[in-house]
């Protein structure tokens, strides 16, 4: 997420009660069990084979979500409710749950961003969705300035979580303004810290130029391919807003595929700032891609924001929904809810 996708900020008061809100309702609302069926279910554990991210059958899959807002400013939007309708009316396989660091976030208060984050994470699991947990990581754009915070955070997380068997680490959502050395040396620092603990999980490297493989800074995937983190099991990001990144992103994420393992952890079908227009033609030429190429993708962003690129409409949170059908949903929610409620065909055999 781009600088100018950030929300009007409230006030810091505003901010931590939406956040201790959030957090009493994940750790009293009713628990749902995960069903025989659900995406974990049929997986198990994921790992990336080759290029691929496969189930426990070595079978390519390809994950459809959603990603959260910044929970410091979107709390109310996470209820049982809303989590009950992502799994269920929509479909999802998987929920990013979005811990921002600056901008109001984890530096401000690391016990609670780090309990919100774990409570977030064991609603998903209750109700059998994979779950990406994003150190979101925005401004400043050089990864290293928050590598003791970011150590901190995943031994936390990875601690409570390591019994489970549907995390994914997204170890740098944004870096930007640093080169891809410097990226990949924040991996190879960080990544032995999480398999310290979690030996399994996939983990998820963003890229350089906001996760673009270069591309909105003039360079390509070519520096990735030619330099790859020195590790195992991972994955490296890309991200995108249809309305503004056009052919050469297209053409930049088509050739990675083929020779990196990639996720599209991040992408929207308006402009780089997820608001105005909707291009809806160009975001199905990518989603038609990723199909191909069997690409993992969440979509930005389950909330009620008042850009375009927020599924709900503005007031639909404070209202607690209704959460399931399309009367809440913006023209970007009714589409994108669309695409994810196709039935998957996850290969168990």
């Amino acid at each position: 997420m781009t600088p100018a996708r950030l929300p009007l900020r409230p006030a810091a008061a505003a901010a931590a009660a939406l956040a201790s809100a959030l957090l009493l309702t994940l750790t009293t609302a009713p628990t749902a069990r995960a069903q025989a069926g659900t995406p974990v279910d049929v997986n198990g554990r994921l790992e990336v084979c080759g290029t691929k991210l496969c189930n426990q059958h070595g079978n390519p899959v390809q994950l459809r979500g959603m990603s959260t807002h910044g929970t410091q400013w979107y709390a109310q939007c996470l209820t049982g409710g809303s989590l009950d309708a992502l799994a269920g009316d929509w479909g999802a396989d998987v929920l990013r749950v979005s811990t921002y660091v600056q901008e109001g976030g984890y530096e401000t208060d690391p016990a609670r961003f780090t309990d919100l984050a774990d409570s977030l994470i064991r609603q998903a699991s209750e109700r059998g969705m994979y779950v990406i947990v994003d150190w979101h990581m925005l401004d400043p754009g050089d990864p290293m300035a928050n590598l003791d915070h970011a150590r901190k955070f995943f031994t936390d997380i990875a601690h409570r979580n390591k019994g489970r068997d549907n995390i994914l680490y997204e170890i740098a959502n944004e870096p930007s303004g640093v080169s891809w050395s410097r990226i990949k040396s924040y991996a190879e620092r960080i990544i032995p810290v999480i398999r310290a603990v979690d030996a399994d999980a996939p983990v998820l490297v963003g890229t350089r130029a906001w996760s673009s493989f270069g591309v909105s800074e003039g360079a390509d995937e070519s520096e990735v391919v030619n330099n790859p983190v020195d590790a195992s099991n991972i994955m490296y990001t890309f991200h995108f807003y249809a309305d503004s990144h056009r052919e050469a992103y297209l053409a930049a994420l088509s050739r990675a595929a083929d020779r990196i393992p990639v996720f599209v952890t991040e992408f929207g079908t308006q402009n780089y700032a997820g608001e105005g227009a909707n291009d809806f033609t160009m975001s199905q030429r990518y989603l038609d891609l990723m199909a191909e190429k069997k690409i993992s993708w969440v979509n930005w962003n389950f909330s009620d924001d008042h850009r375009s690129g927020a599924v709900f409409r503005t007031g639909t949170c404070d209202r607690d929904g209704p959460w399931t059908g399309t009367s809440s949903l913006k023209p970007a929610g009714v589409w994108i809810r669309d695409r994810i409620r196709t039935p998957d065909a996850f290969p168990a055999g």
